[in-house]
């Protein structure tokens, strides 16, 4: 199984629709002088990061949206808290992400670095490719 990254794009001719987002790294188009955008898969992988890593209450106007992920890496570094941390994350994605299907979240303790390995693979709707993102959840002091 192909392990894509995000600078994956959707270059088939086939894909009935386009999704596309601003790049939240504020990069600088040089022949526009516009943000960058993000188009496809990026901007969808984006989206669940950010999903992910949002707490209720920080969006304004939309106190629902969020997963409280942060909180959970405060509680003790075991194989139940990351079955809750699967859970919430599922819950979040399925719930706030109508363009994807998830298939399977692996979230492995590290117990060293004191986070979570979280590993998460998707479909995008209307494709049948599997999409990958991978991200470190650790705490900050």
């Amino acid at each position: 199984m192909p392990n894509y990254d995000a600078t994956s794009t959707n270059n088939s001719k086939r894909a009935s629709r386009s999704f596309s987002d601003l790049d939240l790294d504020f990069g600088r188009n040089t022949v526009t002088n516009d943000v960058n955008k993000l188009t496809n898969v990026e901007a969808i992988k984006r989206s669940v990061r950010n999903l992910i890593n949002t707490n209720h209450f920080e969006r304004p106007f939309h106190p629902e949206i969020g997963s409280n992920v942060r909180a959970m890496l405060f509680e003790p570094l075991m194989p139940l808290t990351a079955l809750n941390l699967q859970r919430k994350i599922q819950e979040v994605l399925e719930n706030f992400e109508p363009r994807i299907r998830v298939n399977q979240i692996i979230a492995r303790p590290e117990y060293d670095k004191n986070a979570y390995d979280v590993r998460i693979m998707f479909y995008i709707v209307g494709t049948t490719q599997p999409v990958i993102v991978q991200t470190f959840l650790e705490r900050l002091r």
